[in-house]
């Protein structure tokens, strides 16, 4: 059984994940909106990715044996300057992200939950494959700026993303 302390902290995160995927929805559906379709098509599967992400914290708390808590979600920003602007806010959010779940990590720690700190290496891989992706892909903005041209090239090579295997949740 995880500590009480634990469960909130990993209620927390659930709550994290879920924001974090509404967030990527609104990304999407502006992207989508300024004909981005292939940026929108990335941000979709990136919305659904951090939503398992959260079922996959939900499954744990209750194989452990604790109690979900899912918490409201707040309004996600739905205006932005640039398709640019976007990826370097999924970028942050990331960043963020690896904050939180280190932050878990040391309290799992802390609190010699040893399940957990076994659940969470799989996020801190997985956070470092996040930002190194996003932080590629606004590197790559940064290179093309406002060539037109490019830009739809890099939209076109975004609508290549596919659904990672096991992003199925439970």
């Amino acid at each position: 059984m995880l500590s009480q302390v634990m469960q909130d902290a990993i209620n927390e995160q659930i709550n994290n994940e879920l924001l974090a995927s509404y967030t990527y929805l609104s990304m999407a559906v502006w992207c989508e909106h300024e004909q981005f379709v292939g940026c929108s098509h990335w941000m979709r599967l990136q919305s659904e990715e951090e939503r398992v992400h959260a079922m996959r914290l939900a499954d744990f708390l209750l194989a452990r044996n604790g109690r979900v808590v899912l918490q409201a979600i707040g309004q996600p920003e739905a205006d932005f300057e640039s398709v640019v602007q976007i990826f370097e806010k999924a970028l942050a959010q990331e960043q963020v992200v690896t904050k939180q779940i280190d932050g878990l990590y040391e309290l799992a720690f802390n609190e010699k939950a040893f399940a957990a700190l076994v659940e969470l290496e799989w996020f801190i891989t997985e956070q470092v494959e996040e930002e190194k992706t996003a932080r590629e892909i606004v590197h790559k903005f940064h290179m093309v700026k406002d060539d037109s041209a490019a830009l739809l090239d890099l939209d076109r090579e975004l609508s290549g993303r596919v659904a990672e295997s096991g992003s199925e949740a439970n």
